[in-house]
């Protein structure tokens, strides 16, 4: 899995979506900063080292997103809305491993709420 381009590989209660891979420092830094907009099933996942608390915001990002935090089983930990160009933190409710950023209201609009498993997700990344 690489940190560019987009993979038809995820899956989310059964909803097949495209995802830009960001496993490497930089590209978790930059996430989707600087971008207007995204298609509708496509997204960013945010994939780290090891479970650990995460904290998001939206500093230079122009649409609004929602976030759903993912632990190492790949279970929904909690899912939040994001308002764009803000600074306020998004905080997991646990150690995740991975952060999926959608167009916001995505996940209520397919019915995923927290307890529900994503399938085929990559595995830690090294950095």
């Amino acid at each position: 899995f690489g940190a560019k381009g987009f993979e038809r590989a995820r899956e989310v209660a059964r909803q097949v979506i495209s995802v830009e891979v960001a496993d490497a420092p930089d590209t978790r830094e930059t996430g989707l900063m600087y971008r207007f907009s995204i298609a509708p099933d496509e997204g960013m996942l945010f994939v780290f080292p090891t479970p650990q608390p995460l904290s998001f915001w939206m500093h230079n990002t122009y649409m609004p997103l929602s976030i759903a935090f993912i632990d190492a089983q790949g279970r929904v930990l909690n899912i939040e809305d994001m308002a764009p160009r803000t600074d306020d933190g998004h905080l997991s409710h646990g150690e995740a491993l991975y952060a999926l950023e959608m167009r916001q209201g995505w996940f209520r609009r397919h019915g995923i709420e927290p307890g529900v498993i994503v399938r085929r997700l990559p595995p830690p990344s090294r950095g």
